[in-house]
């Protein structure tokens, strides 16, 4: 009895039309939505542009104001007052010249005073118009991993107090070291140290005669390299403290921030901008009778003659 075939299973060769028209379909629907977002409707754009600008800029810059107090787009913002078009003006404090002055001699004094450190190499003496920095060795000052000062901390130190004791300029002493890991009872990490290190020549200086209330101490630790830690000789002049003598109050308080060797003379000079006018609030709310609230644009001060 001849066998019975099982009749062959018919294999069909287009499913792939399926997945291609499905990815079609959606490749047209991401273009749809791709050019649905790049459309502006242009004048909607202006009109809230003017807007925007009437509430910021005030009347005359911005959006025409209505008698009732309702702008062109419909804001609903009541006009009580005018707006300062001009807006605070920012100048650069310039420099104090008889500040610049007194410091350029001060710089002197510290040269000629320090030849034979400065020749030695383990005392740096640089300035520009708002700070002196005299730079010191660590070794110079500590013992290794230490924040005790030595003795020839204490000539070297009290000798800087005989120039630094008839001045009235703020200082800020700055301690680093170098990048070699330190973990002791007394000093977990360099943070400590340096922070130490900057501590005990304020104190010393304090203790030479210079005015306490003159002086701050602030640490690096090994973050602020000036050399590189890669050589011996980087990493001993990476440990190292900075006296330094500021114009100011406010130049010691930016210089003390960013590091006196992290910042230009030119940069905080840009940082230390003012405003010559008070800042006026550009919308002021106010009460209702009836308990409800408008925001306006703030009525501007009275002047003395208008009271009189």
């Amino acid at each position: 009895m001849p066998k019975r075939r099982h009749p062959e299973e018919q294999v069909r060769n287009d499913r792939w039309v399926i997945s291609y028209a499905d990815f079609i379909t959606l490749l047209f629907a991401f273009f749809v939505v791709m050019y649905g977002i790049s459309s502006v409707n242009e004048e909607k754009y202006k009109d809230l542009s003017e807007a925007l600008s009437g509430v910021f800029l005030g009347v005359k810059q911005g959006v025409a104001q209505t008698g009732d107090g309702t702008g062109k787009s419909g804001l609903g913002l009541l006009s009580g007052g005018s707006a300062d078009e001009d807006g605070p003006k920012i100048t650069i404090t310039p420099p104090d010249q008889d500040k610049t002055d007194a410091l350029k001699r001060l710089q002197t004094a510290l040269e000629s005073g320090f030849t034979s450190e400065i020749d030695e190499g383990q005392v740096q003496v640089s300035g520009n118009d708002l700070w002196v920095s005299i730079e010191l060795r660590s070794n110079y000052l500590f013992p290794s991993g230490g924040a005790i000062p030595n003795i020839q901390a204490d000539i070297l130190l009290e000798k800087i107090a005989d120039v630094l004791r008839g001045e009235g300029n703020p200082i800020h002493v700055e301690g680093f070291t170098d990048n070699q890991k330190i973990s002791t009872d007394a000093f977990p990490s360099n943070w400590e140290l340096s922070a130490a290190r900057a501590a005990a020549v304020v104190r010393l200086l304090a203790q030479f005669g210079v005015d306490p209330k003159r002086m701050a101490a602030v640490g690096y630790g090994e973050f602020q390299p000036a050399y590189s830690n890669r050589t011996e000789k980087g990493q001993r002049l990476n440990r190292r403290v900075l006296i330094v003598i500021s114009r100011d109050e406010k130049v010691r308080r930016s210089v003390s921030s960013f590091g006196s060797q992290q910042v230009s003379a030119d940069a905080l000079s840009t940082l230390l901008s003012e405003q010559e006018k008070e800042t006026v609030p550009v919308i002021e709310q106010v009460e209702t009778g009836n308990g409800g609230v408008l925001f306006r644009r703030p009525e501007p001060e009275p002047s003395q003659q208008e009271d009189n």
